[in-house]
Formats: C-alpha cells, sequence, structure tokens
C-alpha cells in the first residue's frame, strides 16, 4: 500500500514539473501575439485583394481574366508572406524564451 501512494505522489510531481517546464512567459506571449497580429493583417490584406480581383472579371463564364489571375496570384503571396514571417517570429520568441517566469 505504501508503494501504491509513494508512486502516486512521485507521478504527482514529475506531471507538475512537467506543466509548469511547458509554460510559456509573458514576453513569449507578447512576442506571439504579434506574430499573430501579423498574420491577421496579411490574410485581411489578401482578404481585399481576392475581393477585388472578383471585381476584375464582371463576367461569369467559369474562366478568370489575366487581371484577376495577376490579383489573385499577389493576394497569395500576401498571404503566404505574412505567414512565414508569423512562423519566424514565432520560432524566434521560443527559442528566446528558455526559463518561463
Amino acid at each position: 500500500m505504501k508503494q501504491i501512494v509513494k508512486t502516486a505522489l512521485l507521478g504527482s510531481v514529475i506531471m507538475l514539473g512537467m506543466s509548469l517546464s511547458a509554460c510559456d512567459s509573458k514576453k513569449e506571449n507578447a512576442e506571439e501575439k504579434q506574430a499573430e497580429a501579423v498574420r491577421q493583417s496579411a490574410d485581411a490584406t489578401a482578404d481585399a485583394m481576392e475581393a477585388t480581383a472578383d471585381k476584375k472579371d464582371p463576367v461569369t463564364d467559369g474562366v478568370d481574366s489575366p487581371a484577376e489571375n495577376a490579383q489573385e496570384s499577389k493576394a497569395a503571396t500576401i498571404r503566404e508572406a505574412g505567414d512565414a514571417k508569423a512562423d519566424a517570429m514565432e520560432d524566434k520568441a521560443d527559442k528566446r524564451d528558455k526559463a518561463p517566469e
């Protein structure tokens, strides 16, 4: 019976230690929020560009005009660049945050 109690206590201590080591610092959380803001800004810009791209091809024939395709391509590039920048910011924050607060 004592062995079961000791094992349960040890397991609890290990789980507590693991949960604390997984916590992010306030600084890391702030940096990740900035990264998310970058991602959302790029998405909003791309969404607006895609909406205007549809207006460049007023004919509903199932075929996109070259102007619409170009605008949608630019929008995709902006979205991808925003994601890449945000991912890099998050990775940098993760690497910098060595000790949780």
